[in-house]
């Protein structure tokens, strides 16, 4: 049920086409909240219908493309949303369970693994890092994207678990 909320944020921060929308996803919002192409196009046509966006009125052109704004029922929606309560989910990550069989069965090829996660998750913080970096240098840390930096403040934090936890597992396992 995020995905309508994701894209009700993304348009209030800068009413965007759908293709627009779909290059935000893959540059920021996706970071924490994945969707293709195709979903974000057909959640667009739900909002729509709901009455929650609207296109925004553009001057006749060849090969128009819509963009969408918030309308009040979409914000107010959103509001809404944002107070909910709602349970943390359980991890449920294949890798962690992989180990645990590890422990009974064995772990051939477990480490070749463990060190490509181990890859990926540093190369996520290093990106992670950069934007913060770009983004909100210390002078501005108080500035009005504070709730911005601390979501990208919070995947910083999960990649260096992350990184901090395949290292000590690829350890273990050098023990084993």
């Amino acid at each position: 049920m995020s995905l309508p909320h994701a894209i009700l944020t993304a348009l209030l921060e800068r009413p965007s086409s759908g293709l627009e929308l779909t290059r935000r996803f893959d540059r920021s919002i996706g970071f924490f909240w994945s969707a293709t192409h195709q979903q974000i196009y057909r959640e667009l046509g739900r909002l729509e219908q709901a009455g929650l966006i609207r296109p925004v009125p553009q001057p006749p052109s060849r090969g128009q493309r819509k963009e969408y704004e918030v309308l009040p029922a979409g914000r107010e929606a959103l509001a809404g949303w944002v107070g909910e309560q709602q349970d943390p989910k359980p991890i449920r990550d294949a890798l962690l369970l992989r180990l645990r069989a590890a422990a009974v069965v064995g772990a051939p090829g477990l480490a070749a693994e463990l060190s490509r996660h181990l890859e990926l998750h540093q190369r996520q913080l290093d990106e992670y890092r950069e934007i913060e970096r770009r983004d909100f240098p210390a002078e501005r840390a108080a500035g009005e994207n504070r709730l911005q930096h601390v979501v990208l403040q919070a995947g910083i934090q999960l990649e260096t678990f992350w990184t901090e936890w395949l290292a000590q597992a690829l350890a273990a396992l050098d023990e084993e």
